[in-house]
């Protein structure tokens, strides 16, 4: 059958320039086997003849028809390509039955290379005009089925499912967009992901005259088109295709009398890029808690954030991870915690001391799937390096905390001093490991102290709610978290200089374990507008509530004056570790300024920039050292962190699998969090996202935010009240609130979606609740 104007569909010579994209990409889909109708190729020859030899053009179109229903495609040569698909520019036909209609239809063919819409395509991808256009002319498939496949996730570019779009009768309404088809997703080891059956209005089916759009039967409307071993057939062959293309596809198919066709076959074009997925949920059936951790990191984190928090957590047990990376944000493994705890017998002291850091614990935290021995066997290692490090943090923590602010000042300089990336290699290799490794351990074992773990719940006991959170209070002004606020008021006054300010709290910041995010000490005017903003006097708030700690202790003594001794003791002991902690906290934030200068540095020194944010500490190091194979990886990295970072924060706890695309609607009712401080307020709510924003609360209003940390400090003397969606009973919010005496319920998990900026609500600090009126 071939010749110069014909050839078979799986002719070797049937290429790009003589079959056009779309007959190249059938033929050697044929070649290779895989189900393709069959049929010939109608060459560029012929339509560069047609004009002047039509007769021998139409006598070897006439040989090479066989007879019966053909579906007749265009096939340019710049159809079909990686780059262009020249897709629905140039016409195709189905059901075609006659020699004079197929004729007909390949004229039409060659025609549509020269409408308005294909030239202005080509012009605008700038397309030589000097193309070409063949026919591919095939058997009909009477399709029960038809629709389009990707070997790739056309919308988020993810590579390890394929797509499938599926309606009845043929795939005109699907490849046209006139219907929502079923959708199915399967992924690469060959399971059915996930499917979606619509509502399906119309089908394309044959007529003697070619085809037509009709009403889909009642019956077959809402039911599944594919059954799943169907679509993993499919998905099979979507492979193979892939396998033989080496590139993600765009595969039209069809389906008759149960057997599967390949109709058709590009690269998908303009393909997201392959977006990475972040979700250790995934690892197993745990219970994982962002309370308290969440002000620390209380955004996405970037890939260099997340791998530093890594290299200080505790290693896995029996592997079995301590901590855990979920859509972007940082959680801990309360399962794992638990379990180590029950294994030696201090299951109820560390419950009770977790409580007071993350909130309350669920009675039916899930297991390890492990025996007792296996446990004790694999947690040892983990319980003699807290030994050591609380030994560690004992014996070095003063001079830690004396000589930090000294030493990260100093690299800060000594790597802004680096000129090449050897020398800035060395110096990570010489000082800033051991910062992060050894002095950034200690510190943050010195940040994970619980002073009033059995106080607080005792305490509460004896004199209620109100006046135990009052008498917890007690560092004042001492207390890191509140150095901030005093410092911004000591600028405004003139008692501190620029300077003074950037020595000393310049590396606190809304996000300040965050490595991306820049520190007030780069950014005087942050600084300014900060001072400028400031209002109200935090030592007028300090002194009124000193004047209410005095008042609670005198109850309490009266009421108890046998016991007010040794509460006396144990309150003076919970404020010096709070003191301890919270300035462990300021001074491992210091650290981690130094960590942010060395990304910054490497950035400049290699010539990329911010990327190296989306690479771990490991993958920066190797970069210096020459290898940039961790480069690939930043464009999925930056697609997931933009994605997690649109998506609302999730829940403070998560059991076993989670998709933080999937969080449910808010509930109704009261809003219920921790009391962080007792008190009740009526005011208009503030709604505010970001520390930015907050700067738009206006005095006596009721701040509503998703979480707080030192850079909200500031703010908290304009609010009336407190309210958070993340936090705990020791969270920064709570903390700050009771030192200075405002009303807080922390803890909420969705205060913001249920709020709006000037609702009228009633905050209830003593009980936990918040109320929209």
């Amino acid at each position: 059958m071939s010749n110069a104007y014909v050839l078979r569909l799986d002719d070797d010579a049937a290429d790009l320039a003589t079959a056009g994209g779309k007959g190249a990409s059938l033929a050697r889909l044929a070649a290779a086997g895989l189900p393709v109708p069959p049929g010939f190729h109608i060459t560029t020859h012929a339509f560069r003849a047609y004009r002047d030899s039509p007769d021998e053009v139409v006598a070897s179109i006439r040989a090479a028809y066989q007879g019966g229903p053909v579906a007749v495609r265009s096939s340019a040569t710049a159809e079909d390509l990686p780059d262009m698909s020249f897709a629905g520019q140039h016409d195709s036909f189905l059901n075609i039955t006659g020699f004079d209609a197929l004729l007909a239809a390949v004229r039409r063919c060659w025609d549509s290379l020269w409408t308005e819409r294909a030239i202005a395509y080509r012009a605008e991808h700038g397309v030589s005009s000097d193309v070409a256009m063949a026919v591919v002319v095939q058997e009909l498939v009477p399709a029960d089925a038809a629709g389009v496949l990707f070997t790739a996730d056309p919308l988020t570019g993810n590579r390890d499912q394929l797509v499938i779009n599926a309606n009845w009768g043929l795939g005109e309404t699907v490849v046209s967009g006139l219907v929502t088809p079923d959708v199915y997703v399967v992924d690469k080891g060959g399971s059915l992901v996930s499917s979606a059956i619509h509502e399906k209005t119309a089908m394309t089916v044959r007529t003697p005259e070619g085809t037509r759009a009709e009403p889909v039967p009642d019956d077959r409307r809402g039911a599944p088109v594919l059954t799943a071993d169907q679509a993993v057939e499919l998905a099979r062959l979507g492979e193979r295709i892939e396998v033989l293309y080496g590139v993600p596809m765009d595969i039209e198919w069809a389906v008759a009398d149960e057997s599967p066709y390949i109709v058709q076959a590009r690269p998908i074009t303009n393909l997201p890029v392959a977006r990475a997925e972040w979700n250790d949920t995934r690892l197993g059936d745990y219970l994982w808690t962002n309370g308290n951790v969440s002000e620390a990191v209380p955004s996405v984190m970037t890939p260099v954030t997340w791998s530093v928090i890594q290299a200080l957590a505790m290693p896995a047990i029996g592997g079995h991870p301590t901590s855990g990376n979920i859509g972007g944000r940082f959680y801990l493994n309360l399962s794992t915690t638990m379990a180590m705890a029950n294994a030696f017998g201090m299951g109820k002291a560390v419950r009770q001391a977790s409580e007071q850091t993350f909130g309350h614990i669920p009675a039916d935290v899930p297991r390890l799937p492990m025996s007792w021995f296996k446990l004790v066997r694999a947690a040892l290692p983990v319980a003699l390096l807290f030994v050591r490090q609380g030994r560690a943090y004992r014996r070095h923590l003063p001079r830690l905390l004396a000589s930090n602010p000294a030493r990260c000042a100093s690299l800060r300089d000594r790597i802004a001093a680096c000129t090449s990336t050897d020398s800035l290699l060395a110096l990570w290799r010489s000082d800033v490991d051991s910062l992060l490794r050894v002095d950034c351990q200690t510190l943050d074992v010195g940040a994970r102290q619980v002073g009033a773990a059995k106080l607080g719940p005792a305490l509460r006991d004896l004199v209620g709610e109100a006046d135990a959170n009052t008498l917890l209070t007690g560092a004042g002004a001492d207390l890191a978290s509140l150095g901030p606020l005093i410092g911004l008021a000591q600028l405004k006054r003139g008692s501190l200089t620029r300077d003074a300010y950037v020595r000393d709290w310049g590396h606190r910041c809304p996000d300040e374990y965050e490595l991306s995010a820049p520190r007030p000490g780069e950014d005087p005017a942050w600084i300014d507008r900060q001072r400028d903003a400031f209002d109200g006097s935090p030592e007028e708030l300090l002194s009124r509530q000193a004047s209410a700690r005095a008042e609670a202790w005198a109850r309490l003594e009266q009421r108890f004056p046998g016991k007010a001794a040794k509460i006396k003791a144990q309150l003076a002991k919970a404020a010096t570790t709070a003191l301890a902690r919270e300035q462990s906290r300021s001074e491992m934030v210091r650290t981690f300024w130094v960590f942010r200068a060395f990304v910054l540095r490497a950035g400049a020194l290699t010539g990329h920039g911010d990327d190296l944010f989306f690479l771990g500490v490991n993958e920066i190091l190797a970069l210096l050292a020459g290898d940039t194979g961790a480069l690939a990886s930043v464009p999925g990295r930056r697609a997931a962190y933009d994605h997690y970072r649109s998506l609302p924060p999730y829940p403070p706890l998560i059991r076993g699998r989670f998709d933080p695309s999937a969080l449910l609607p808010p509930a109704d009712g009261d809003i219920r969090g921790f009391p962080g401080v007792g008190g009740v307020v009526t005011g208009t709510a503030r709604v505010v996202s970001t520390v930015e924003d907050a700067q738009a609360l206006r005095q006596g209003e009721i701040l509503v935010t998703v979480v707080t940390n030192i850079g909200w400090t500031p703010l908290f003397p304009r609010a009336a009240a407190v309210v958070t969606d993340v936090g705990a009973p020791l969270s920064h919010a709570a903390i700050v609130a009771r030192e200075l005496g405002i009303p807080a319920v922390v803890g909420c998990g969705n205060a913001t979606a249920r709020i709006s900026t000037g609702d009228q609500v009633r905050v209830d600090g003593g009980r936990g609740t918040v109320t929209v009126l």
